[in-house]
């Protein structure tokens, strides 16, 4: 669903002539009063139905404030939050939804360079003020609460901790808004790559065959939606961004302007109901002019997908969810490339031994390697090299079930987010990631990172 924005940028500079009642205002969810249009996130009204996690959250979060963005300067790079909400919360009733789609946006118009990057649904994130849960239940835990900005406001503070990015804006895209348009402008026209089934439920479904074709709005969102494939949310992702350039390309052909104009109210009206975003109309109107002059050999795109994350299940509430645990170094390897050009810089600075030691990881050290003291001596040298070791011991002593006592090969075991840590004692003990990192996300664990020491660093290893 979040593929809609793109649609609005372009129909934004197919109405750059046409002045009406406009809900695209700097405030959030509150039109003029005089526009009587669609409220696609209406206040609660009744008792709280919660999210799993959600019960044992007080009243009152310690959460981040809603601050409105400064009017856009023309110059700076510019990144917008994509937000589409989850269509099952939509038809059960719920008060508060989900979101189902986030991608992040960029625009630099010094580089005249823009990028986008797809978040999947499940990763296991640290959300402000609720500890850690899916990234989805951020827009949920926001509208539930009533926090300032709501849902979009703790979206936007979720992925900026998450992927250290700043974000100014955010789009919220209705989930009906998106088959509108598509309709609207007619269509899209795509390379299916393989056997897809399409649609809101299986009894309403379509099977798309391999090949080029033109969809209309429902398949176009079915597409776009569909989860049930090899790689799961990572070949969404891959699809949202297809649409994306399927819907830029229909937009900016020159052949389909004249159309697109006689369809100006319409386009408008469609966009004003159905999407809630922090950007002023005039911000909205100069990205536009300016995101259509980028080249698409200039636009990065980027999908965190199974190289960067690993399937995992955290038991809350008694249910057992399915997660996506995070590899915050190859993560952050991606959002550089991506978003750590032109106007902004690199998330960090330095070596990396000054990186590691700002970090200040807590490490643990436990020895399974078969050597007497070596837990000992490896923690008194990785102190003398700046690491920050919280710890030393045997494995009998920090239990784990991704260890046992004397493992053949040292392994980490991460239960946070450090990645210039994991990154410094890779290269030190000289091993890769396929099988001898583990992630155990933990946010109540009193280490960042255990580092269980095994007959390779017990007999070869380059402590004085």
């Amino acid at each position: 669903m979040g593929v809609g924005l793109a649609v609005a940028l372009g129909a934004f500079f197919v109405l750059s002539s046409f002045v009406a009642c406009w809900t695209l205002t700097a405030l959030p969810g509150i039109p003029p009063a005089r526009c009587a249009v669609q409220n696609i996130n209406p206040p609660p009204t009744s008792e709280s139905t919660a999210a799993p996690g959600a019960t044992d959250i007080p009243a009152t979060i310690n959460a981040p404030q809603s601050e409105l963005p400064p009017p856009w300067d023309g110059a700076s790079r510019v990144t917008i939050l994509v937000i589409g909400l989850d269509y099952r919360d939509w038809i059960s009733g719920q008060e508060a939804s989900r979101s189902d789609t986030m991608i992040l946006l960029t625009i630099d118009p010094v580089t005249m360079t823009a990028g986008m990057l797809s978040i999947p649904r499940d990763m296991w994130v640290n959300i402000p003020g609720f500890t850690y849960n899916k990234i989805n239940t951020a827009y949920y835990f926001g509208e539930l609460y009533h926090l300032p900005g709501g849902g979009p406001e703790l979206a936007m503070k979720t992925v900026e901790n998450f992927l250290g990015v700043d974000i100014q804006y955010f789009a919220q895209v209705a989930f009906t808004t998106f088959e509108k348009m598509i309709d609207t402008i007619g269509g899209v026209c795509l390379t299916i790559p393989e056997q897809i089934l399409v649609g809101r439920t299986y009894e309403h479904s379509v099977t798309l065959e391999p090949g080029y074709q033109c969809l209309d709005g429902k398949s176009t969102l079915g597409y776009a939606r569909n989860r049930h494939t090899a790689n799961g949310d990572v070949d969404r992702s891959g699809r949202q961004q297809q649409v994306i350039f399927a819907i830029r390309d229909k937009i900016l052909d020159p052949a389909n302007w004249l159309s697109l104009s006689s369809k100006a109210l319409t386009l408008y009206n469609e966009l004003s109901g159905g999407i809630n975003t922090n950007l002023s109309f005039n911000d909205a109107m100069r990205l536009a002019m300016l995101a259509k002059e980028i080249q698409v050999e200039n636009i990065k795109k980027g999908v965190i997908d199974y190289t960067m994350m690993q399937d995992g299940y955290f038991n809350q509430d008694g249910q057992q969810l399915a997660i996506l645990r995070p590899y915050p170094d190859k993560i952050r390897e991606l959002v550089d490339t991506i978003f750590g050009g032109g106007t902004m810089q690199p998330m960090a600075t330095g070596t990396v031994e000054e990186k590691m030691q700002a970090e200040g990881a807590r490490v643990v050290v436990v020895n399974g390697s078969g050597v007497e003291g070596m837990a000992a001596r490896t923690s008194e040298y990785l102190k003398n090299l700046g690491m920050n070791v919280s710890g030393f011991g045997n494995t009998s002593d920090y239990p784990d079930d991704y260890y046992s006592p004397f493992p053949d090969r040292t392994i980490l075991i991460v239960h946070a987010g450090k990645p210039y840590a994991m990154q410094y004692l890779m290269a030190l003990m000289q091993f890769d990631r396929s099988n001898q990192i583990k992630v155990d996300f933990n946010p109540d664990a009193p280490e960042d990172i255990v580092v269980a020491l095994g007959y390779d660093w017990g007999y070869s290893n380059p402590i004085p």
